[in-house]
Order: C-alpha cells, then sequence, then structure tokens
C-alpha cells in the first residue's frame, strides 16, 4: 500500500474522478459527481459492491425533514447537532457535526427523489442518544437492499464501476496532487489508472488485527463483524502523504451480536423495555446509554457473553427487521413461557433470573430506583411469553481516520488541504468524538451518504474549474 512519487509516463486509462470503494459512500460519491457531468470511475475490490453499508441496517438519520413535520415531529438540525454533542460529550469536532446535520435532511431527499431510493421515516421508537425520530430506511430496513438501490441508481446516472479491482498504490506528485492509482486484479495482472481527483471511500480499520491493537486495543478480543475490506488502506496512505488523523481510538461497537449465529439481535428491543443479564442472571448496565459503549461492558462479563431477554410484544416490533428474521431463521431466538422455563432453557440459575426479573418490575412499577440509573417507567413491563437472545461484544466498523475540511477535502498535518484527495464514510474522520461511547444509531451512514455526496459535489466542481473535463 505505497504511495508512489513523481510518475514519469502517462495513462493509458484517465478519468476525472477515481474512487476507491463501492459501498455507501463511494456510490454516493459517484451519485453527486454524475449529477454535474463528471465522468467517474468506482474501483472495488469486491465481486458485487457491498461495503460495511450491507452490513448494516442501512438507516441514515435526517433531521428537519417534510415527513417529521407531517408527523408532528420537531426536529432541526441544530438538535441533532446537540444531540451528538451531547453523545460525545463536546469531544468531536463541532464544524463537522453541524455540516452534517445540516446537510441530512437533503442528503435523504436527493437519493429519493433525484435518484429513486425508497427511504422512508421510522417513527415507531427513538434509538440510544436521539431525542427525535430521525431514522430513514429502506422498505425492509436492509443495508443490503440500500446497497441494491444505490448500486441501481449509479448504473443509472452512467457511473463506471470496476469490480475485483483492488486499489494497491497510489500515484502523486512532490505536491501530494494524486495523479492517479494501480489496481490488482484477481489473475495477478496490475493496471495504471489516471485521475485529476481521488475520493477515498475505502472504510476503516476494524479488519486489520495489528491496527486495531495499536488505536483500540479493548476491543481486540472483540469479534469482528464487519466488512473484510476494513484494512486501513487510507490511513496507510494518508501517513504517506503527511495527511491528519484524528479520533483514531473511536469505534462503532455493538451489545447485540448473536453467538454463533453472527447476525446483530437490533437495539429497538432493548430501548423498549428489554435488557440484559450475564451468564449468573444479572444485569450489570444500564443498556439503554447505547450498543456501541454495551459491547465493551459484554466482554468484560464472564465468559464475555450475556443475553438479552424480552417478550412476545417486542418480539412482534422486532418482526419488521430483516435481521431479526435471519436471527430467527438461524435459531438464535429462544422462548420460554414462563421465566422458569427460560432460566432452564438459558442454563441461568432460577433464583438469579427470579430476582432480576422482580427487581426490573419493581423499577417498571416505580417502586424503586434502578441500580445503574435506567428509567424503566416509559415503557410497559415485560410479560410472558419471554424471548432470549445470546449475545458477544462485537466490533463493526472504526470511527477514527483521515481528517477531512467542509469538502471533504483531506487535510494534511498543516492544516491545509490536499490538492486534490477526498475522503468520506470509515476512511474519515467521524462524530463520534474519541471512543466508542461517543457513537450515536446512525452516525456511520451519516458520514458515508453525506461525505460522499458532499466529496463528489467538491470533487466535481474542482476538477470542472480546472477545465481537465
Amino acid at each position: 500500500m505505497a504511495v508512489i512519487r513523481n510518475r514519469e509516463t502517462s495513462f493509458e486509462i484517465h478519468y476525472p474522478i477515481v474512487i476507491i470503494g463501492g459501498g455507501g459512500c463511494g456510490m454516493c460519491a459517484a451519485l453527486a459527481a454524475r449529477d454535474n457531468g463528471i465522468e467517474t470511475l468506482i474501483l472495488e475490490r469486491d465481486k458485487v459492491p457491498l461495503g460495511s453499508t450491507a452490513m448494516s441496517t442501512g438507516l441514515i438519520p435526517a433531521a428537519g425533514t417534510p415527513e417529521q413535520s407531517a408527523r408532528g415531529i420537531e426536529d432541526s438540525p441544530q438538535r441533532f447537532t446537540m444531540d451528538i454533542l451531547q453523545k460525545t460529550k463536546g469531544e468531536t469536532d463541532h464544524a463537522a457535526v453541524s455540516m452534517l446535520a445540516a446537510e441530512s435532511a437533503h442528503t435523504v431527499s436527493w437519493l429519493r427523489e433525484r435518484h429513486g431510493v425508497q427511504l422512508s421515516l421510522l417513527d415507531g421508537f427513538l434509538y440510544p442518544g436521539h431525542t427525535a425520530m430521525r431514522m430513514y430506511g429502506m422498505p425492509n430496513r436492509s443495508g443490503g437492499e440500500l446497497m441494491a438501490a444505490l448500486t441501481e441508481a449509479v448504473a443509472s446516472a452512467g457511473a463506471d464501476v470496476l469490480t475485483e479491482a483492488r486499489v494497491v498504490d497510489l500515484y502523486a506528485d512532490d505536491s501530494n496532487r494524486i495523479q492517479g492509482v494501480k489496481i490488482s486484479r484477481p489473475d495477478g495482472e496490475t493496471e495504471d489508472i489516471g485521475c485529476d481527483a481521488l475520493i477515498l471511500a475505502c472504510s476503516g480499520f476494524g479488519g486489520d488485527t495489528d491496527l486495531v491493537q495499536k488505536y483500540v486495543p479493548q476491543m481486540r478480543e472483540a469479534v469482528f463483524h464487519g466488512h473484510p475490506g476494513n484494512k486501513g488502506d487510507a490511513v496507510r496512505w494518508g501517513a504517506q502523504l503527511d495527511a491528519k488523523l484524528a479520533d483514531m481510538g473511536a469505534y462503532q461497537g455493538h451489545g447485540g451480536l448473536a453467538v454463533g449465529h453472527g447476525v446483530p439481535i437490533l437495539w429497538p428491543l432493548i430501548m423498549e423495555g428489554g435488557f440484559q443479564i450475564n451468564i449468573h442472571g444479572v444485569r450489570f448496565s444500564d443498556e439503554t446509554l447505547g450498543y456501541s459503549e454495551q459491547a465493551e461492558k459484554i466482554l468484560k462479563q464472564p465468559g464475555k457473553v450475556v443475553w438479552s431477554v424480552f417478550d412476545q410484544r417486542l418480539h412482534q416490533l422486532m418482526l419488521s427487521f430483516d435481521d431479526y428474521g435471519d436471527a430467527l431463521r438461524a435459531g438464535a431466538i429462544i422462548s420460554a413461557e414462563t421465566h422458569i422455563e427460560l432460566a432452564a432453557k438459558t442454563k441461568i440459575p432460577e433464583d438469579a433470573l427470579t430476582a432480576t426479573f422482580e427487581d426490573v418490575a419493581k423499577c417498571a412499577a416505580g417502586q424503586k430506583a434502578d441500580a445503574f440509573g435506567r428509567d424503566f417507567t416509559r415503557k410497559p413491563a415485560l410479560a410472558a411469553p419471554y424471548y432470549a437472545a445470546k449475545v458477544t461484544g462485537a466490533l463493526f466498523h472504526t470511527q477514527g481516520g483521515l481528517v477531512v475540511d467542509s469538502s471533504a477535502r483531506v487535510v494534511g498535518a498543516d492544516d491545509a488541504p490536499l490538492p486534490n484527495l477526498y475522503a468520506g464514510g470509515g476512511a474519515a474522520r467521524g462524530v463520534s468524538g474519541p471512543g466508542g461511547d461517543g457513537y450515536i444509531a446512525g452516525n456511520g451512514l451519516l458520514t458515508a451518504t453525506t461525505y460522499g455526496k458532499v466529496a463528489g459535489r467538491a470533487a466535481a466542481a474542482a476538477v470542472a474549474s480546472e477545465g481537465r473535463v
């Protein structure tokens, strides 16, 4: 993964804009570039463009939308900004948060109205850290469904996509202006492709054990449930280009990956009244603070596994999510008519589980305060029949990376933007602060879709202004 300086011969293949990575960020960058009439090439290492987006629920937060207003949901970019700053305790780039929040509603409407991506507002529940219902998703709330729609939109827009093309090197001059890239094909053949602007949409470094050990050591024993292409390519190239890195300890974890099945048990069941217990039948945290930081807490429990416990009401709620259907089909969900039967099926001590159910019921009835500070009174108490899933803490993706400005241009160590290099999604520094507790639902796709859109728009404008088209 080298940066090769001052390639002297011309490139046989040349595109005004080249994008590395065909996930949600790369697709949005290509759409924005094509909106401005610029020829664009996406280089994707896999046979089919998927990326981290396909492994998500495909939910994108947007604030101040017409759909929110129509349903009486009070929200604005300012409120969204404050939610992110509250969750990160202010330890993030305030200007980046403001820009992303201000652009979020346009991103959703742009994808839907201009490019036919069928996004709609979820208004059934709040995700941790959000004070307004602002999550938009596809009909089946699936990241794979979102990627399919984006891929179709990119094809319709006329952007070229070259799959099974892994970028191994970048070409740059002494001023760090990118000249092109070298790709490797499955048969071992290599090709050089020139460009006037390069967008890094190649995600983070969660799949590289050395970089995880270096930057996020507390998650080194977590299951990595992310795209295998998360190998830190952007970080390594950035270091060679003297680019600025920030918040390298930031990550999105998940406290609900079904053990042995690799399917996430999503957090609405927790936010609407479910809870988690360890193998001794004991709760150990306020689960509603966030699913990202919950992962690290689970890894400190005996055996690094816990049980998510819920009921028929929440089971019905979760059936609207494809991931939950996958979990059911995989046999990751057990059910029981009573908590006594649940104890037997989970091999949890009956007396401990009984005590926990009684304690939560008292909290829900307002008869006592929860030891961890959770407010159970706002949701119905669990009622038989019960359900449970054995889960562990997982690392989904990293949130630290290349520092970018308001136009998604990569910034150098001197705080000046590099000449023609852009980044978004996992390749760029996110807005989750320095650790795992600042992540709120949708941060990943917020930076993927909106930074992608901004990068494609800015790169197209720069190429056009330089007369390179």
